[in-house]
Protein backbone atom coordinates (compact mmCIF):
# COMPACT_ATOMS: atom_id res chain seq x y z
CA UNK A 1 0.00 0.00 0.00
CA UNK A 2 1.15 3.42 -0.74
CA UNK A 3 1.97 5.98 1.43
CA UNK A 4 -0.13 8.47 -0.49
CA UNK A 5 -3.16 6.08 -0.52
CA UNK A 6 -2.50 5.56 3.53
CA UNK A 7 -2.94 8.85 4.24
CA UNK A 8 -5.72 9.52 1.89
CA UNK A 9 -7.58 6.77 4.04
CA UNK A 10 -6.77 8.52 7.37
CA UNK A 11 -8.49 11.71 6.35
CA UNK A 12 -12.76 11.77 6.62
CA UNK A 13 -14.33 11.86 4.29
CA UNK A 14 -15.23 16.04 4.61
CA UNK A 15 -11.54 16.07 4.12
CA UNK A 16 -11.89 14.04 1.18
CA UNK A 17 -14.29 16.18 -0.57
CA UNK A 18 -12.66 19.36 0.71
CA UNK A 19 -9.83 18.28 -0.68
CA UNK A 20 -10.92 17.68 -4.35
CA UNK A 21 -12.94 20.68 -4.11
CA UNK A 22 -9.34 22.82 -3.29
CA UNK A 23 -7.87 21.50 -6.31
CA UNK A 24 -10.83 21.48 -9.11
CA UNK A 25 -13.59 23.92 -8.03
CA UNK A 26 -12.21 27.63 -9.03
CA UNK A 27 -10.30 26.21 -12.30
CA UNK A 28 -13.99 24.29 -13.05
CA UNK A 29 -15.71 27.46 -12.78
CA UNK A 30 -13.82 29.53 -14.81
CA UNK A 31 -13.94 26.59 -17.07
CA UNK A 32 -17.78 26.42 -17.18
CA UNK A 33 -18.01 30.64 -17.21
CA UNK A 34 -15.96 30.53 -20.29
CA UNK A 35 -17.83 28.04 -22.55
CA UNK A 36 -21.27 29.11 -21.21
CA UNK A 37 -20.93 32.87 -21.39
CA UNK A 38 -23.03 33.26 -24.48
CA UNK A 39 -25.96 31.22 -23.66
CA UNK A 40 -29.52 31.77 -22.29
CA UNK A 41 -30.50 28.97 -20.64
CA UNK A 42 -30.64 30.01 -16.81
CA UNK A 43 -32.36 26.79 -15.81
CA UNK A 44 -29.27 25.21 -16.30
CA UNK A 45 -26.53 27.73 -15.70
CA UNK A 46 -23.63 27.55 -13.20
CA UNK A 47 -26.26 27.80 -10.32
CA UNK A 48 -27.72 24.30 -11.51
CA UNK A 49 -24.38 22.56 -11.38
CA UNK A 50 -23.21 24.24 -7.85
CA UNK A 51 -26.25 22.67 -6.57
CA UNK A 52 -25.55 19.26 -8.20
CA UNK A 53 -22.62 19.16 -6.26
CA UNK A 54 -24.29 20.28 -3.03
CA UNK A 55 -26.47 17.35 -3.30
CA UNK A 56 -23.63 14.94 -4.39
CA UNK A 57 -22.01 15.67 -1.37
CA UNK A 58 -24.98 15.43 0.75
CA UNK A 59 -25.48 11.97 -0.52
CA UNK A 60 -21.93 11.02 -0.27
CA UNK A 61 -21.74 11.81 3.57
CA UNK A 62 -25.14 10.16 3.74
CA UNK A 63 -23.64 6.76 2.71
CA UNK A 64 -19.80 7.88 3.96
CA UNK A 65 -19.41 4.04 5.42
CA UNK A 66 -20.33 2.80 2.12
CA UNK A 67 -17.81 5.15 0.43
CA UNK A 68 -14.93 4.68 1.86
CA UNK A 69 -12.85 2.50 -0.13
CA UNK A 70 -13.15 4.76 -3.21
CA UNK A 71 -10.00 6.48 -4.30
CA UNK A 72 -9.55 10.21 -4.44
CA UNK A 73 -10.02 10.22 -7.37
CA UNK A 74 -13.17 9.24 -7.51
CA UNK A 75 -14.58 11.99 -5.65
CA UNK A 76 -12.19 14.35 -8.21
CA UNK A 77 -14.27 13.04 -11.44
CA UNK A 78 -17.75 12.56 -9.12
CA UNK A 79 -16.85 16.76 -8.42
CA UNK A 80 -16.03 17.48 -12.35
CA UNK A 81 -19.12 15.71 -13.79
CA UNK A 82 -21.39 17.53 -11.22
CA UNK A 83 -19.78 20.83 -12.68
CA UNK A 84 -20.13 19.76 -16.40
CA UNK A 85 -22.39 17.25 -17.07
CA UNK A 86 -25.05 20.16 -18.99
CA UNK A 87 -22.31 21.82 -20.44
CA UNK A 88 -23.13 20.61 -24.03
CA UNK A 89 -26.03 22.91 -23.66
CA UNK A 90 -24.32 25.52 -24.47
CA UNK A 91 -24.55 23.64 -28.14
CA UNK A 92 -27.65 21.49 -27.85
CA UNK A 93 -30.20 22.00 -25.50
CA UNK A 94 -32.15 18.64 -26.45
CA UNK A 95 -32.01 15.46 -25.05
CA UNK A 96 -28.98 14.67 -26.34
CA UNK A 97 -26.55 17.09 -25.06
CA UNK A 98 -24.68 14.86 -23.15
CA UNK A 99 -22.97 13.47 -25.46
CA UNK A 100 -21.83 17.30 -25.99
CA UNK A 101 -21.14 17.80 -22.38
CA UNK A 102 -18.55 14.78 -22.56
CA UNK A 103 -16.56 16.13 -25.40
CA UNK A 104 -16.41 19.50 -23.81
CA UNK A 105 -15.72 17.70 -19.87
CA UNK A 106 -12.67 15.32 -22.48
CA UNK A 107 -11.17 18.79 -22.80
CA UNK A 108 -11.35 19.96 -19.65
CA UNK A 109 -9.42 16.50 -18.40
CA UNK A 110 -6.83 17.00 -20.83
CA UNK A 111 -6.07 20.54 -19.95
CA UNK A 112 -5.42 19.47 -16.38
CA UNK A 113 -3.26 16.50 -17.04
CA UNK A 114 -5.74 13.60 -16.31
CA UNK A 115 -4.75 10.03 -18.34
CA UNK A 116 -6.99 9.65 -20.90
CA UNK A 117 -6.88 5.58 -19.28
CA UNK A 118 -8.66 6.67 -16.84
CA UNK A 119 -11.18 9.03 -17.84
CA UNK A 120 -13.69 6.64 -19.19
CA UNK A 121 -16.25 6.45 -16.02
CA UNK A 122 -16.63 10.28 -15.74
CA UNK A 123 -16.83 10.76 -19.45
CA UNK A 124 -19.25 8.04 -19.42
CA UNK A 125 -21.23 9.17 -16.70
CA UNK A 126 -21.68 12.73 -18.03
CA UNK A 127 -22.87 11.21 -21.38
CA UNK A 128 -25.54 9.34 -19.89
CA UNK A 129 -26.54 11.15 -16.51
CA UNK A 130 -29.80 11.75 -18.47
CA UNK A 131 -31.07 9.08 -19.53
CA UNK A 132 -33.89 8.75 -16.91
CA UNK A 133 -34.85 4.80 -17.22
CA UNK A 134 -31.57 4.12 -15.19
CA UNK A 135 -31.76 0.43 -17.19
CA UNK A 136 -28.41 1.57 -19.17
CA UNK A 137 -25.30 -0.59 -18.86
CA UNK A 138 -23.25 2.45 -18.10
CA UNK A 139 -25.60 3.27 -15.18
CA UNK A 140 -25.15 -0.33 -13.73
CA UNK A 141 -21.82 -0.12 -13.35
CA UNK A 142 -20.85 3.58 -12.71
CA UNK A 143 -20.70 4.34 -9.57
CA UNK A 144 -20.22 8.13 -10.22
CA UNK A 145 -23.19 8.09 -12.85
CA UNK A 146 -25.35 6.75 -10.05
CA UNK A 147 -24.53 9.44 -7.96
CA UNK A 148 -24.53 11.95 -10.54
CA UNK A 149 -28.13 11.36 -11.83
CA UNK A 150 -29.56 11.18 -8.19
CA UNK A 151 -28.19 14.28 -7.64
CA UNK A 152 -29.14 15.69 -10.95
CA UNK A 153 -32.71 14.77 -10.12
CA UNK A 154 -33.00 16.01 -7.07
CA UNK A 155 -32.63 19.79 -8.75
CA UNK A 156 -35.54 18.98 -10.21
CA UNK A 157 -37.62 19.19 -7.32
CA UNK A 158 -38.98 22.08 -4.89
CA UNK A 159 -39.94 25.07 -6.60
CA UNK A 160 -36.64 26.08 -7.95
CA UNK A 161 -37.89 22.79 -10.22
CA UNK A 162 -40.76 24.38 -11.31
CA UNK A 163 -39.07 26.98 -12.64
CA UNK A 164 -36.15 24.55 -14.17
CA UNK A 165 -38.67 21.94 -16.05
CA UNK A 166 -40.74 24.98 -17.41
CA UNK A 167 -37.69 26.37 -18.82
CA UNK A 168 -35.97 23.78 -20.53
CA UNK A 169 -39.33 22.17 -21.90
CA UNK A 170 -40.44 25.38 -23.34
CA UNK A 171 -37.49 25.10 -25.20
CA UNK A 172 -37.99 22.09 -26.23
CA UNK A 173 -41.29 23.18 -27.55
CA UNK A 174 -43.45 21.12 -25.25
CA UNK A 175 -46.92 21.53 -25.90
CA UNK A 176 -48.29 23.75 -23.50
CA UNK A 177 -51.95 21.58 -23.21
CA UNK A 178 -49.35 18.45 -22.66
CA UNK A 179 -46.63 19.81 -20.55
CA UNK A 180 -47.94 19.25 -17.02
CA UNK A 181 -48.11 15.89 -17.45
CA UNK A 182 -45.10 15.10 -18.61
CA UNK A 183 -43.31 16.98 -16.09
CA UNK A 184 -45.21 14.91 -13.60
CA UNK A 185 -44.42 11.49 -15.45
CA UNK A 186 -40.83 12.74 -15.77
CA UNK A 187 -40.42 14.05 -11.87
CA UNK A 188 -42.11 10.67 -10.35
CA UNK A 189 -39.65 8.24 -12.41
CA UNK A 190 -36.39 10.53 -10.82
CA UNK A 191 -38.21 10.28 -7.53
CA UNK A 192 -38.65 6.57 -7.30
CA UNK A 193 -35.10 6.23 -8.64
CA UNK A 194 -33.61 7.96 -5.62
CA UNK A 195 -36.51 6.41 -3.23
CA UNK A 196 -34.29 2.45 -4.90
CA UNK A 197 -31.00 4.27 -4.99
CA UNK A 198 -31.17 5.41 -1.36
CA UNK A 199 -33.88 3.24 0.14
CA UNK A 200 -31.96 2.64 3.60
CA UNK A 201 -32.36 6.21 4.52
CA UNK A 202 -35.88 6.97 5.34
CA UNK A 203 -35.12 10.49 6.46
CA UNK A 204 -32.79 11.66 3.65
CA UNK A 205 -36.05 10.47 1.32
CA UNK A 206 -38.58 12.00 3.44
CA UNK A 207 -37.11 15.55 3.09
CA UNK A 208 -36.91 15.00 -0.72
CA UNK A 209 -40.36 13.97 -0.65
CA UNK A 210 -41.57 17.21 0.50
CA UNK A 211 -39.71 18.90 -2.76
CA UNK A 212 -41.29 15.89 -5.06
CA UNK A 213 -44.89 17.31 -3.67
CA UNK A 214 -44.02 20.78 -4.39
CA UNK A 215 -43.32 19.94 -7.97
CA UNK A 216 -45.81 17.51 -8.09
CA UNK A 217 -49.13 19.59 -6.75
CA UNK A 218 -47.80 22.45 -8.91
CA UNK A 219 -48.22 20.87 -11.96
CA UNK A 220 -51.27 18.89 -10.69
CA UNK A 221 -52.80 22.12 -10.34
CA UNK A 222 -51.61 23.06 -13.69
CA UNK A 223 -53.48 20.40 -15.40
CA UNK A 224 -56.93 21.36 -13.41
CA UNK A 225 -56.80 24.99 -14.35
CA UNK A 226 -55.26 24.25 -18.22
CA UNK A 227 -58.07 21.33 -18.77
CA UNK A 228 -61.33 22.32 -16.31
Amino acid sequence: MSFAFFIFRKMNLEQVIESAEDRYLQILERFFNEKWRETQLFSHDLGHHRRVWKYARELLLCRKNEVTSFTSDFYNKLLIACYLHDIGMSVNPGIKHGLQSSEICRDFLLENNFPESGTGDVLDAVEHHDDKEYKTHWFNNNEILKILSVADDLDAFGYIGIYRYLEIYITRNIRPEIIGDEIRKNALGRFQNFELQFSEYPKLIEKHRKRFLILDDFFAGYKAEAHP
